[in-house]
C-alpha cells in the first residue's frame, strides 16, 4: 500500500514537472514570435504602413476586465482616476481581448472618418480579420464570442471620476460607446453575411473622448498581442511615452491596481 502511495505521488510529480517543462517551452516559443513580429514592424513604422489606430484615453488610464467578473459592475483604479463600468442583469459586462480590439476599431474609424456612424460591414468574417480575429463557428467560436463581448460593451455604462480629496477636487462623466447599433451577423454561419450593413451610431460624449487627444497606437502590435493583459500593457505604455517629460517611478501597489487581473497577492502579479 505504501509503495502505491509513494508510486501515485512520484507519478503526480512527474506529470506536474512534465505540464511545467511544457508550458516554459510555450513561453520562449510565444516569446520569439513576438520578437520577430516586433523586428519585422521596424521595416515600417505605422504611419508610413497605414496601420496607425486610435483609442481613448479614459480607456487607457483605466481599463475593463481581463476574465468574466460575474458581477454586472466593475472598478478599476488609476491613482486619483476612477473607471466604473455598469452592464444591465443578464447581459454581463464586456471582458477579454474582443472588447478591446472592437474599441480600438471604433475609435480609430471615428478619427479617421470624423463621424459618430461606423459602419462595420455585410460580412462578419470582414469584420473579423480587420480586427485580427480567425472567424470560427460553433459554441466557442470567434464569431459567437465576439458578437456576445460586442452586445455586452454596447449595453454598459461608463463612469469615469477624478477624485482629490487633499486639494478637494471631483469630477465626474458618464457615457455609453454607443447610442445605436445594428448588427444583423448571424454567427452560426462562418461568414456571418448578413442582407443589412451592420452598424454602429458612437454616443456624442464618447465620440469627443475618442477623437480628442486619443492615444495612437500600432494596429500590428494590437493584432499581435493574445492576452488582453498583454494589450493594456502595450496602449498603457504607449500613452505613458507619449506624455513623458520625465523619469517617474513607479510603485508595484499603483500597478497592480490598474493591471491587476484579479490578483490578490502581489507577489502573484509580479
Amino acid at each position: 500500500m505504501g509503495e502505491s502511495r509513494r508510486g501515485s505521488r512520484a507519478s503526480s510529480r512527474d506529470r506536474a514537472s512534465q505540464n511545467h517543462s511544457t508550458s516554459v517551452e510555450r513561453r520562449p516559443r510565444r516569446l520569439g514570435s513576438l520578437i520577430s513580429q516586433a523586428l519585422s514592424f521596424d521595416d515600417d513604422d505605422a504611419y508610413a504602413a497605414g496601420e496607425v489606430g486610435f483609442l481613448a484615453r479614459a480607456l487607457v488610464q483605466a481599463t475593463m476586465p481581463h476574465s468574466d467578473p460575474k458581477t454586472n459592475e466593475f472598478v478599476r483604479h488609476n491613482g486619483h482616476y476612477t473607471l466604473s463600468i455598469l452592464a444591465p442583469k443578464g447581459v454581463g459586462l464586456p471582458y477579454g481581448r474582443y472588447p478591446r480590439l472592437v474599441l480600438a476599431y471604433l475609435n480609430t474609424e471615428a478619427v479617421k472618418r470624423k463621424t459618430r456612424h461606423i459602419e462595420l460591414d455585410h460580412h462578419f468574417s470582414h469584420f473579423c480579420a480587420a480586427l485580427g480575429i480567425p472567424p470560427t463557428t460553433g459554441p466557442r467560436g470567434s464569431l459567437p464570442q465576439l458578437r456576445e463581448q460586442m452586445q455586452r460593451l454596447f449595453a454598459s455604462t461608463f463612469q469615469c471620476v477624478f477624485h482629490d480629496e487633499e486639494k478637494g477636487r471631483h469630477a465626474g462623466d458618464g457615457f455609453l460607446i454607443a447610442e445605436k447599433r445594428a448588427l444583423w451577423w448571424d454567427p452560426r454561419r462562418e461568414t456571418g453575411d448578413a442582407s443589412w450593413g451592420s452598424h454602429v451610431v458612437l454616443s456624442e460624449r464618447f465620440f469627443r473622448e475618442a477623437t480628442e487627444a486619443p492615444v495612437p497606437l500600432d494596429l500590428r502590435v494590437l493584432r499581435a498581442l493574445r492576452s488582453p493583459f498583454e494589450i493594456d500593457i502595450y496602449v498603457w505604455l504607449t500613452w505613458r511615452f507619449f506624455r513623458l517629460r520625465k523619469p517617474v517611478t513607479i510603485p508595484w501597489d499603483s500597478l497592480q491596481l490598474q493591471f491587476g487581473c484579479g490578483y490578490k497577492n502581489p507577489r502573484h502579479f509580479k
